[in-house]
């Protein structure tokens, strides 16, 4: 009987911190309306707020990135637990617009930043060569889990409780999970040859030999397929912040109540739960592009078809099919940077190339409230948002296949 991996166990509590710090970022919609009416903020100056925190939260990414490299997981994700914690006590506190700013919008999405997937992508490729795509996979479940389970937990809370009460007890949850986690489960250093030794499959040293060639940083960004994950990720970050801060009051102003535009919400990533797990073994057997581009182009005809939903089921079919392909785009784009360039640079230029998605989500953030407010619909923005996933399907088809010799950009 073969021994159980401990990689697996770094998989699972990445996915359930994952869970929690995604599943906040991207839960924004429940705490929308509340915080706007509460504090007195308007739709464009909260989603503007909404908006800097999600380019911080892309910004600090490279930052956790670096750090992990010179510091370790374990370290970082102690950090994390820190400035969430202070952010949260900060948030409840504040009362102005510029403390809620920057306790809110900054500060907490920096501590979410450092517990997010790509805090946990560098250790996770360390431990696995065979079954990357998979573990990556997994990893984006804990995403996926976060919409599906946070959106209406939250929204839940937030009706019996107050939107403070809820803030405090996310902190409190994340660090009751995040420091034992950090203590006994993340560990930097993987065993030689990775999963390829209790598999048996492949001889050890047959990745060292497949290996891309070593790269420098700056010559990894000066490469053509670097910027054309970008691309994608900018789609992506657009279309996921876009749902998750406007989706609720989208399908509100379109006349569902509170509890079924946060269950059809929902229903996307609990749906989305099953997807990673044929996608995630689907990914270590076919071609990555492929899988990447049907992603995009099936989420970005989702995105027209929620604007135009009328009644609960077509809510619910529109969001079970989407669901089926809204995980695995962020897993994917990681998997194939590492195949690209390798594990070593892998955290650093996920977080850059995160970098984009987080702009994509900031001008989302702001174009959904800005665009209901001068133009009466939400077309502007959730039209904007099929249209990017559509061009981001064609670009994700001209990535290479394998590990190519890389030309510049």
């Amino acid at each position: 009987m073969a021994r159980w991996y401990f990689g697996w166990n770094i998989v699972a509590a990445s996915a359930t911190l994952t869970l929690l710090s995604v599943g906040m970022r991207l839960g924004v919609g429940p705490f929308f309306l509340p915080i706007a009416h509460d504090l007195g903020f308007s739709r464009s100056l909260l989603a503007s707020i909404v908006a800097v925190g999600m380019i911080c939260y892309g910004l600090a990414m490279p930052v956790a990135g670096h750090l992990i490299a010179r510091y370790g997981t374990r370290a970082v994700l102690l950090l994390a637990v820190v400035i969430v914690d202070v952010a949260t006590a900060w948030t409840i506190l504040a009362h102005s617009t510029t403390a809620f700013l920057l306790a809110f919008g900054v500060l907490l999405s920096v501590g979410l930043a450092f517990a997010s997937p790509v805090a946990f992508t560098p250790i996770i490729s360390h431990w696995f060569t065979r079954q990357r795509g998979m573990a990556l996979f997994f990893l984006s479940t804990g995403s996926m889990a976060g919409m599906a389970i946070m959106t209406p937990v939250l929204s839940a809370a937030i009706e019996a409780f107050g939107w403070r009460a809820s803030l405090a007890g996310f902190a409190v949850v994340l660090t009751l999970l995040a420091v034992p986690v950090a203590l006994f489960v993340m560990r930097d250093e993987a065993p030689a040859g990775t999963d390829l030794l209790p598999a048996g499959a492949t001889n050890a040293a047959a990745p060292a030999a497949a290996a891309p060639p070593a790269l420098t940083l700056a010559q990894a960004l000066r490469s053509a397929p670097f910027w054309k994950i970008c691309a994608g990720l900018f789609a992506c970050g657009f279309s996921m912040n876009l749902l998750g801060t406007h989706g609720v009051p989208m399908l509100m102003d379109h006349g569902f109540d509170p509890h079924h535009s946060a269950m059809g919400i929902g229903t996307i990533g609990f749906v989305a739960i099953f997807g990673t797990l044929v996608l995630g073994r689907m990914s270590d057997r076919l071609p990555r592009r492929a899988m990447l581009a049907t992603i995009y182009g099936v989420r970005g005809l989702g995105f027209f078809a929620l604007v135009v939903v009328g009644t609960h089921w077509e809510l619910y079919i529109a969001a079970s099919i989407g669901g089926l392909v809204w995980a695995g785009s962020i897993a994917l784009s990681s998997a194939i940077l590492a195949d690209v360039y390798g594990v070593r640079l892998v955290g650093v230029l996920y977080g850059l190339a995160y970098v984009g998605h987080q702009i994509g989500g900031m001008i989302a953030a702001w174009l959904g409230g800005w665009g209901y407010e001068h133009f009466g619909t939400h077309w502007v923005a959730f039209g904007s948002a099929g249209v990017l996933l559509l061009a981001a399907a064609a670009v994700s088809m001209q990535l290479p296949a394998r590990r190519p010799a890389l030309v510049p950009a």
